[in-house]
């Protein structure tokens, strides 16, 4: 019976406020900056209570994105720590699956913002079969340095000893139903912070190139170069990058078109190139394959895939035909969707908020032999 496998960035699952927009206005939420605050207590006052209104609805759409998905294994990217997703799976996940993801692993990585990738689990698959933990490590403390990654285009932004994941790279090894699976959780570099007057993608694509060949490292230092492709395993996670896009092009008042457009280079033609994983959304329409809106502007819009589960060769054989499903009941009213791609969207969405996150769970099943 099939593995129900799945990654949602689940946008800032955090247990602090932040307060930084009293000093930076760039930081500041749009809503305080329609009122005159002038004493720093007050405006910490109002952001909490803001924060806090605001975050019920977002985690009960949260947890109605994810219960959608209906997963066994779920791999999630931005979470605070571990009490805020035990205190997410009770308070909000629990009352929409009830008593189903016991199983929590999350190691403190290297995100200035301290969000991290978990994953979490049941302790069995839906048919029943027993989800069995064999290890877990971490690999945040990999260094350019340790692996010679280090090169003329990290050396812009970068030091040899810096830490290659901006988070982490956490692998799990697991025996479903008997059957080994390995589980490699992620979340690259974001495409912001670019250098300065450059794109913010092509400014962070090196660090995103590292990371890609670093978890590529770890597998085949796993399993051994040359034999990865007959193993169970799969790459999950927010990759900050795409390999295409659909342009939207239009307002809403004078129409839209769509136009798909191919990437002349990315971060994850590492993985791609030769064939060391397959991407299965790649089964979906080109057209119907995006996790994420973009818009900055009219001038300024797209739809693009961030959140992968890259397969194996193995697990792509195996299975030819399962087509990952992208849920999108949880996107904000203003996300564009192409002509018969529009979903009924859950109950509160907002025009930008209230909304589940800004990015798509991603959902497969999967048969291991």
């Amino acid at each position: 019976m099939p593995l129900r496998l799945a990654t949602f960035n689940i946008e800032n699952l955090m247990t602090r406020f932040d307060f930084s927009g009293w000093r930076n206005q760039l930081r500041q939420d749009r809503v305080l900056r329609l009122y005159d605050v002038q004493d720093k207590a007050i405006y910490q006052q109002l952001e909490q209570a803001r924060l806090i209104a605001e975050t019920d609805d977002t985690r009960q759409l949260s947890a109605l994105a994810i219960a959608e998905a209906d997963a066994d294994i779920l791999c999630l990217q931005e979470v605070d720590n571990m009490p805020a997703l035990e205190a997410f799976e009770y308070g909000y996940l629990y009352r929409m699956v009830g008593n189903g993801y016991r199983q929590k692993y999350l190691v403190e990585g290297n995100d200035s913002r301290g969000i991290d990738v978990a994953v979490l689990m049941r302790e069995e698959t839906r048919s029943g079969e027993r989800i069995e933990v064999l290890d877990v490590r971490s690999h945040a403390m990999l260094t350019y340095q340790d692996l010679g990654l280090f090169n003329e285009e990290l050396a812009l932004t970068s030091q040899p000893h810096d830490k290659i994941f901006k988070r982490d790279c956490l692998e799990i090894d697991l025996k479903i139903g008997g059957r080994p699976f390995s589980l490699y959780a992620v979340h690259f570099k974001s495409m912001t912070n670019g250098r300065e007057g450059g794109d913010g993608r092509t400014g962070t694509m090196a660090i995103r190139i590292a990371e890609a060949k670093a978890v590529r490292h770890i597998i085949e230092r796993r399993f051994g170069k040359g034999w990865t492709a007959d193993k169970n395993f799969a790459i999950c996670g927010d990759m900050n990058d795409y390999q295409e896009k659909v342009q939207v092009i239009g307002t809403r008042r004078e129409g839209y078109r769509f136009e798909p457009r191919r990437e002349e280079a990315s971060a994850l033609d590492v993985f791609s190139h030769d064939g060391f994983v397959v991407n299965p959304i790649g089964r979906r329409d080109v057209m119907d394959r995006w996790t994420l809106y973009h818009a900055r502007g009219p001038e300024e819009q797209h739809l693009c895939q961030l959140d992968y589960i890259w397969l194996s060769p193995a697990l792509a054989e195996r299975n030819p035909d399962s087509v990952p499903e992208i849920v999108r009941g949880g996107q904000p009213y203003r996300t564009v969707f192409p002509p018969g791609q529009e979903v009924g969207r859950f109950p509160r969405i907002g025009w930008d908020r209230p909304k589940a996150s800004d990015h798509c769970p991603v959902v497969m099943s999967l048969e291991l032999k």
